[in-house]
């Protein structure tokens, strides 16, 4: 069976507080989108001894230990729960940018919790589902749901959200710059904003989406745009080519932008980009 695991942006990004556990409790709107992998997955045809997933990719480059991807991780903690679980190949094509704050590895995984559960009729519940999800990362439960949410908490707790932004064009842009996670939650630890203070993003995104620039904004985005003034660029192009709203999307470093028509836009050959 295929599935394609989308990705998504974050409409605003608040880090409220360092917890005991050592996440942050933070405050933003996942919303889905149209970018997509592909992964696959069989029974192993075989019943040679072997291991249980036998992984392969193509596309993008996957880095890092094979072990530690979420979509072989996914498996095995069904595997755990469900020891008939048959062994699989499994295989992953790349489309969308690692560590770009996208979501990709987190979709990746979610998405083969959801695939497992269906081809060998495991008959998770969605609550059951967002539970392993949490497990791989904070953000892999809303790929379970994949629907636009408000997320708190470290980014588990999920609420949906009545929101449409498909009568805008959207611009990614990524300039092939990782941004250390750590590091970036290292530059807010200094002073992070106290709860009161917040603004209500379920409030702000409910106004036109002319409303939002200055309004709806990304704790990470000053911080990691004077380390990395490219990033800065790209927002500034985004709103030089007629975007009604742009922003830096997780941690970074993808810069999104929403226009109400087809912008017309250049950057260098080595950048991903693409206007969905």
């Amino acid at each position: 069976m295929l599935v394609f695991p989308n990705c998504k942006i974050n409409l605003g990004l608040l880090i409220r507080n360092k917890r005991e556990d050592g996440f942050h409790n933070l405050q933003t709107i996942f919303y889905p989108i149209p970018l997509t992998d592909a992964v696959e997955i069989i029974r192993r045809p075989d019943s040679a001894p072997g291991p249980t997933v036998t992984f392969s990719a193509s596309g993008r480059e996957v880095a890092g230990d094979p072990t530690n991807n979420l979509c072989i991780r996914a498996y095995e903690l069904l595997k755990k729960d469900f020891p008939t679980l048959p062994p699989v190949l499994l295989h992953l094509h790349k489309v969308i940018p690692m560590g770009a704050g996208l979501g990709g590895g987190s979709s990746d995984g979610a998405f083969v919790l959801r695939l497992l559960n269906e081809q060998f009729q495991l008959n998770c519940t969605a609550a059951q589902l967002e539970a392993y999800a949490l497990q791989l990362g904070s953000d892999c439960p809303f790929f379970i749901r994949n629907q636009p949410c408000f997320a708190s908490g470290r980014g588990e707790i999920l609420e949906p959200l009545e929101l449409d932004l498909s009568a805008y064009r959207m611009a990614l842009v990524h300039p092939g710059i990782h941004v250390n996670t750590g590091w970036a939650f290292r530059q807010l630890n200094r002073g992070l904003t106290p709860e009161a203070a917040a603004p209500d993003l379920r409030e702000i995104v409910r106004h036109p989406v002319t409303s939002w620039k200055g309004r709806l904004y990304n704790d990470f985005e000053a911080p990691v745009t004077a380390a990395y003034p490219v990033i800065g660029g790209i927002l500034q192009s985004l709103y030089d080519a007629g975007a009604v709203y742009a922003a830096m999307s997780g941690s970074g470093s993808t810069v999104y932008g929403l226009f109400d028509e087809t912008p017309v836009l250049s950057f260098p050959p080595h950048y991903f980009y693409i206007i969905l």
